[in-house]
């Protein structure tokens, strides 16, 4: 069961810790970020489509499917990033208001557009793509470790890309000097236009790795939990998302852990309705453990929050 818990508590983790990952990009150069659940969807849907395109044509490419599956909803969810930033940054619209408004649009246009697609390609009305089963791989060695050898036995191919996308992004947040800018536009924005900044570009370059990122872990749920895309399978990820980096205190190291709790709370609930053999209207309570451990969390863990102090002003040239 422990075995269990580890394998499924990580494969729903890590999507969870680069969704939260791009939000902190975003919020951290002062632009809320509520439509993370709408770039997730999004980008899903676009490594979906590319996927299903390419092997309704190349169906020898089924191997490389979710490869090609990833760099499309990356690069979906980076475009749709761009209403959002676009709205936020050069139309000074209010950030929550447009967060939410991207997060409706997008599942009703991807709904709207995979029913539709589904009729003119397949013939066939549905309203999700069919992406197949992934291989899994296991790492020799490592996978034989007791207890902890778990976490490397079953793993997707989309947790190695996100581990090396992390570090790429962990290291280009804190040890270079756009991810120093970054931050300042976060807490002082008029300080770095004075050092000769264009903030509005620093903040719309951060919306846009945050809706790559969400894209990269929409198409990563996707494949894990049900081997096929549609609208409704990811609901409330991207809150939940935003909820451990706030958790986290907008930190990449400790929203990390704050991923890794969730998902274990996830895991760890199915793994106990499994072993007390519980009917499925009780094994679907256990998807609201990692729900609840939020609202507790964040009771006892919100009045020690540090957030970015510019976090949601509209930037104005004019004003010092």
């Amino acid at each position: 069961m422990i075995d269990r818990m580890i394998i499924d508590g990580l494969a729903f983790a890590l999507p969870l810790f680069v969704i939260a990952l791009g939000g902190i990009y975003s919020e951290r150069s002062g632009i809320i970020n509520l439509a993370l659940e709408g770039l997730m969807g999004f980008g899903a849907f676009s490594g979906a489509l590319a996927v299903v395109l390419v092997l309704h044509h190349f169906p020898q490419l089924q191997p490389q499917g979710i490869y090609i599956a990833m760099l499309f909803a990356m690069t979906g969810g980076a475009l749709f990033a761009t209403i959002h930033a676009s709205l936020c940054i050069y139309f000074k619209a209010n950030q929550v208001i447009s967060g939410v408004v991207i997060n409706i649009l997008s599942v009703s246009l991807t709904a709207f557009l995979t029913r539709q697609l589904n009729t003119l390609i397949f013939q066939a009305p549905s309203d999700r793509f069919q992406l197949g089963v992934a291989n899994r791989i296991t790492l020799p060695v490592l996978s034989e470790i007791p207890v902890l050898g778990a976490a490397f036995r079953n793993l997707y191919p989309f947790q190695f890309l996100i581990i090396l996308v992390a570090i790429a992004a962990y290291i280009l947040f804190n040890k270079s000097r756009y991810g120093m800018h970054l931050r300042a536009c976060g807490d002082n924005p008029h300080a770095v236009a004075a050092a000769g900044l264009d903030v509005e570009r620093i903040r719309f370059s951060a919306v846009v790795i945050s809706g790559a990122l969400a894209g990269l872990g929409g198409i990563s749920f996707a494949y894990s939990i049900s081997a096929n895309f549609s609208p409704m399978i990811y609901m409330g990820y991207g809150y939940l998302a935003i909820a451990a980096l706030i958790f986290g205190n907008w930190e990449i190291s400790n929203t990390l852990a704050a991923a890794l709790l969730f998902g274990f709370a996830r895991s760890g609930g199915y793994a106990l309705a499994r072993s007390l053999e519980m009917s499925s209207n009780f094994n679907d309570i256990t998807m609201t453990l990692p729900y609840v451990l939020t609202l507790i969390l964040l009771i006892f863990f919100s009045k020690t929050n540090r957030v970015p102090r510019s976090l949601g002003e509209i930037y104005d040239k004019g004003k010092r």
